[in-house]
C-alpha cells in the first residue's frame, strides 16, 4: 500500500539532447540556401554578344549600367530615364573610388542607343567605360 520513491518501473529522465530535429531543420535551410543563391547572382536579363576578348580583373565591386532590349536603361536593377543618367552617374560616382563604368547592354539593343549612353556616361566625367560580353 505504500508508495515507494525508488521503484524500478518509473520513467528515467533522458540526460542526452536528441538532435535529430536540430539536423532536419539544418538540412532544410541548407536546400533553401543552395537553391536561393544562384537567383541573388542575377541582374536585369540582357543577352549579351560574344567576343574572343579576355576578362578583366577588379578589386573593387564593378559598376555595372545594363541595357535591356526595349533601351531601358538600369543601374542596379532600377530603372533610369535616358534624360536623368548623366546627374545620376555623377551623384553616384563622387562617392566611388574606382571611377570606371561597365556597361552590359543586349546584342539587339542598336548601337545608336548604346553610343548616346556611352555619351551620357561621358558627360558625367567617367571616362573609363567597358563593355560586357560573353567569351565566344
Amino acid at each position: 500500500m505504500g508508495m515507494s520513491g525508488g521503484s524500478r518501473n518509473s520513467r528515467m529522465v533522458q540526460s542526452e539532447i536528441n538532435v535529430t530535429p536540430f539536423v532536419d531543420v539544418m538540412l532544410v535551410l541548407l536546400i533553401i540556401f543552395m537553391v536561393t543563391a544562384p537567383m541573388l547572382q542575377q541582374g536585369i536579363d540582357v543577352e549579351l554578344p560574344e567576343t574572343k576578348a579576355s576578362g578583366v580583373d577588379t578589386s573593387e565591386e564593378p559598376f555595372v549600367l545594363s541595357i535591356r532590349k526595349d533601351g531601358k536603361i538600369y543601374v542596379d536593377k532600377v530603372q533610369i530615364p535616358g534624360n536623368e543618367l548623366g546627374g545620376k552617374l555623377k551623384a553616384i560616382m563622387k562617392t566611388r573610388k574606382n571611377k570606371q563604368i561597365y556597361i552590359k547592354a543586349d546584342k539587339s539593343v542598336p548601337y545608336g542607343a548604346v553610343a548616346e549612353t556611352m555619351a551620357e556616361v561621358r558627360s558625367a566625367g567617367i571616362y573609363s567605360i567597358g563593355l560586357v560580353t560573353l567569351p565566344k
